[in-house]
């Protein structure tokens, strides 16, 4: 494990939280030479749209897994979310939402999400069922009745901190258990006049616990995450009932050398797309080329890379060829704000591609919210072609340094998407 400054920063190794850029890469405990980066094969097509009769085209309501086995409470989950100030409908969108902590998000109209949520179809839009591979499920106020507690595929008892190894419950244990839980806020938080408020209150989470409570994946863990998330069977695993058709990963894996995509995980990832389903991973945090990482460096994820509300990337920031666009993440000192029931007065603000991707990854739950037989290629396509253009045509003074086509967009891709009768 890379020796870092504190154990915020440490969390920037897999769970994709800022740090600052290292001087070597690592995996583990693992020291790995310069990068050379192969070129990437193009990304395999898929059909424009699923066929109607799919099961994916109605995502039935989320259900428990099993009756969990009792297990210690994560730590520091102390703090609650400020009640309702003057609360909404649950599930309602607002253009100008009360949750207290709403005027600090200054990520949502760089995004021009209020713009997105004015939209009378994105008012009428559809649930969507996304997944957080991440530390797992914690009890949030802020997606109350929209969040399961799904599986945990931490194998190693030793690292899963809960006396055993997988087991039906995915709660987030450890010092790095709020995690899961900013993310899937960024995603999906309500609009009620309490904490903060999320990109799609519609949406409905599935937490797939994948990291240990020292914040690191190992690959065999991630790749059944991956599958079950997506409805794939996994051996000796229950089956998923709640299928989800976004996958995001704000992590990488461990335990690797960080120069390639891992076979493992780009066959997994290749399962998931087959069945219809869209991985949204960040592009990791140590300055480098993310072609290195998995699953960034993998064909048919939509990797996101972090930029500042001026659109530039911020050092931590990885880039390359494998970044598709980019989304704000913050840098130390102006960190994305986000509700936490662990935080001091139920507030964080960190920053890093782990708060990159779920803005991307709440905007396409909205697009399929309206469109919902888009395929993963489709939605690439919209969330790529419709990102605003950096300042000077760049994110970086230095070429290759790129951050893909842009940063996300929300009115624009949902004005793109209804535009047409695509994934109706």
């Amino acid at each position: 494990m890379r020796a870092t400054p504190s154990a915020l920063l440490c969390l920037g190794l897999t769970l994709l939280l800022g740090s600052l850029p290292a001087p070597g890469l690592t995996s583990s405990a693992l020291t790995i030479p310069a990068l050379t980066i192969p070129a990437l094969p193009p990304t395999t097509p898929l059909p424009d749209t699923l066929p109607p009769s799919t099961p994916l085209d109605a995502l039935p309501e989320i259900l428990p897994i099993g009756t969990p086995t009792p297990r210690p409470a994560p730590p520091l989950m102390t703090a609650p979310v400020n009640p309702p100030a003057a609360s909404a409908a649950p599930g309602t969108f607002a253009r100008t939402p009360s949750d207290p902590l709403f005027t600090r998000q200054w990520t949502l109209p760089v995004i021009r999400a209020p713009q997105a949520w004015a939209l009378p179809a994105v008012q009428a839009a559809q649930p969507v069922t996304v997944a957080v591979l991440d530390t797992g499920f914690v009890t949030s106020p802020e997606l109350a009745g929209r969040a399961v507690n799904g599986f945990d595929f931490v194998s190693d008892p030793a690292r899963a901190g809960d006396g055993d190894g997988r087991d039906a419950d995915s709660s987030g244990v450890g010092p790095y258990a709020y995690h899961g839980e900013v993310v899937a806020n960024i995603i999906a938080a309500a609009h009620d006049g309490r904490g903060m408020a999320g990109l799609n209150p519609r949406a409905r989470v599935v937490h797939v616990r994948v990291a240990g409570t020292d914040g690191q994946i190992d690959v065999p863990d991630l790749v059944d995450g991956l599958k079950w998330a997506a409805g794939l069977p996994v051996p000796g695993v229950p089956s998923n009932p709640n299928p989800a058709r976004l996958l995001n990963l704000s992590l990488f894996a461990d335990f690797i050398p960080l120069t390639r995509c891992d076979p493992r995980v780009q066959a997994a990832v290749n399962a998931v797309t087959a069945r219809g389903a869209l991985v949204i991973a960040g592009a990791a945090n140590d300055g480098a080329d993310a072609g290195g990482y998995s699953p960034a460096g993998c064909r048919n994820v939509l990797t996101v890379t972090s930029v500042t509300a001026q659109g530039a990337r911020p050092a931590y920031a990885n880039w390359g060829r494998s970044v598709a666009l980019a989304a704000p993440g913050g840098e130390v000192g102006h960190g994305v704000t986000v509700s936490s029931v662990s935080g001091a007065g139920g507030v964080r603000d960190p920053n890093g591609t782990s708060l990159a991707a779920p803005h991307v990854t709440g905007v396409a739950s909205l697009l399929l919210g309206v469109r919902p037989n888009l395929t993963p290629a489709s939605l690439r396509r919209i969330l790529t072609t419709t990102a605003a253009p950096f300042p000077g045509g760049h994110c970086d003074p230095q070429p290759a340094r790129s951050c893909g086509t842009g940063t996300l967009n929300a009115e624009a891709a949902l004005n793109s998407a209804l535009s047409s009768s695509l994934g109706k």
